[in-house]
């Protein structure tokens, strides 16, 4: 099962909408720290409903802590990147790869961009014209689902 990682998400409410999704799917969730809140924020309680027990949660104390589990566990790191030039629909995705979201604001750094194995984008129909209107990229949340749902489809994993 593909795992999902956000990257010092700053936004309570997108990062309890992914925890949602994760508890939905049964996907593990991996937070990246510093985080742009609380863990017990209010609004990232309500966003992810009565759900979160049903959340295989994990946090990480920063960049290098995560990068050392998930060498020890595995896996390929897929990167997703407004940036990116290969679109997600055009990726094989395995089951043990893991899912890196960046920072709302700014999403990923070069160096963590850099140790990825692949960068991936959803393309958005009229990107160019989006992006001089202002439109640079998808909310978290919705990113996450997007990818998520295509990854578990690729693998046969939604009943």
């Amino acid at each position: 099962m593909p795992r999902i990682v956000l990257f010092q998400p700053q936004i309570p409410p997108n990062t309890g909408n992914v925890a949602r999704t994760c508890a939905a799917t049964g996907t593990e969730l991996h937070l990246v720290e510093p985080l742009g809140f609380q863990i017990n924020d209010r609004q990232l309680k309500r966003a992810g409903l009565d759900y979160w027990p049903l959340v295989s949660l994990q946090r990480h104390a920063d960049w290098s802590a995560f990068a050392n589990q998930r060498v020890s566990s595995g896996g390929r790191l897929i990167a997703l990147s407004s940036h990116a030039c290969q679109a997600y629909t055009s990726w094989q995705f395995d089951q043990d790869d893991w899912l890196l979201f960046g920072r709302e604001t700014d999403g990923l750094p070069a160096d963590v961009l850099a140790s990825a194995d692949a960068t991936l984008t959803i393309p958005m129909s009229g990107a160019r014209r989006l992006q001089q209107d202002g439109v640079r990229s998808l909310n978290l949340s919705v990113s996450v689902g997007v990818v998520l749902f295509e990854a578990l489809r690729q693998q046969n994993l939604l009943t």
